[in-house]
């Protein structure tokens, strides 16, 4: 599977399970424990705003704080559809992949940024789902490419504290069990 592929579907999973967030669960819990819906919501929002100035090269400090704080305002799934749509954009324009983006890491290529980017739609719309109590959204085929991409990087990414550590799983689980448990999560 390639990444505007995976990117996509892992999006409109994200962008279903919003979709059925009621007006009553905003500040419900999350799987991410310092987070409720809003704040994990207003997290993914964020980063499809960053999109498309990364990708039209700009640095850090050219974006600046504008997407700091609450981006939501008072229609988040209207924020939602309007960022996503830019980003998706943004993502399919044609050479977008073909470059290298800064990143408070540093500068990366585009397509690592890309599956970084799809792992965060995927995993944060099963922690969206697993909130307001939804089928989680994360194809068995997606979960499977991410998870061949996470793999070598997870290591890092915990000693970073971007993520907690694994959580075993029977040798059977199903690839969005396993993905969710590599980064921390509990899928039971």
């Amino acid at each position: 599977m390639d990444l505007l592929d995976a990117h996509g579907r892992a999006m409109r999973g994200f962008d279903r399970t919003i979709h059925q967030v009621g007006d009553h669960q905003w500040a419900e819990a999350t799987p991410c424990t310092d987070w409720t819906v809003r704040h994990l919501v207003n997290h993914v929002v964020s980063e499809q705003l960053w999109v498309p100035h990364l990708l039209a090269g700009e640095a850090l400090d050219d974006v600046g704080d504008r997407y700091a704080g609450d981006v939501l305002g008072g229609d988040p799934a209207g924020t939602w559809r309007a960022a996503a749509a830019a980003a998706r954009a943004a993502w399919i324009e044609p050479g977008a992949l073909d470059q290298r983006v800064h990143l408070t890491s540093g500068r990366i290529d585009a397509t690592e940024y890309g599956w970084q980017m799809t792992v965060d739609l995927a995993v944060h719309g099963w922690d969206l789902a697993r909130a307001i109590g939804v089928p989680h959204p994360i194809e068995d085929a997606v979960a499977a490419e991410l998870l061949d991409r996470v793999a070598p990087e997870v290591e890092q990414w915990r000693d970073a504290g971007i993520v907690a550590p694994p959580v075993p799983v029977p040798a059977d689980a199903d690839p969005p069990d396993r993905l969710v448990a590599l980064l921390g999560r509990d899928p039971r």
